[in-house]
């Protein structure tokens, strides 16, 4: 039986959640709450398992903050017997416009430190992900503070859509695999 980890990259702390920057944290809640089953505090970080349509499924919030992200991938990988191409990232994009979803099955960081450390850790660059797109409406020098700040009430108006779009794409994944998640749902 093909396993499935599902990984929503954030940060933990008040201070972040329902950042841009956790927009993974909040796909990964959708998709538990879909599927009916509540996160526990397991090893490097929080961890929600169940079965969807008959595939064991792990989805993961790890606690080692975002820039050591690979560290709880590559534990969860190997305590379950995971291969790379059944591991699914979903991750902030500032190349991306606002709620723009883009599925890819390998690809750059894209200066993305979480990206890169699961790249460093994974030893590869090929591994499904989902880049959610959060814009780049940010002055000069304040990339940091954009990214770790909250949406603006314009986004929020359509963002609990965006992410429920971006939970199917994840569900997709699982159940008909990679190239079907990019045919319907990229760009959109």
């Amino acid at each position: 039986m093909r396993k499935y980890l599902i990984v929503g990259l954030g940060n933990v702390g008040d201070k972040y959640s329902h950042t841009r920057h956790n927009i993974g944290f909040d796909v990964v809640d959708e998709m538990a709450k879909t599927a009916g089953f509540p996160f526990q505090s397991s090893n490097f970080g929080e961890v929600c398992q169940f079965k969807y349509k008959g595939r064991p499924v792990t989805l993961l919030k790890p606690d080692t903050f975002m820039n050591l992200s690979g560290n709880a991938i590559d534990y969860w990988m190997k305590k379950e017997n995971i291969p790379v191409d059944n591991i699914f990232v979903i991750t902030d994009d500032l190349n991306l416009d606002y709620g723009t979803i883009r599925i890819r099955g390998k690809g750059s960081d894209g200066g993305h430190n979480g990206l890169k450390h699961i790249q460093a850790k994974l030893n590869t660059t090929k591994y499904p992900r989902l880049r959610f797109g959060i814009g780049d409406a940010f002055e000069q020098g304040r990339q940091v503070d954009y990214v770790l700040g909250q949406w603006t009430d314009e986004q929020k108006e359509t963002l609990q859509e965006r992410i429920s779009w971006s939970a199917q794409a994840a569900f997709k994944f699982i159940f008909a695999g990679l190239n079907n998640a990019m045919n319907e749902f990229n760009g959109k």
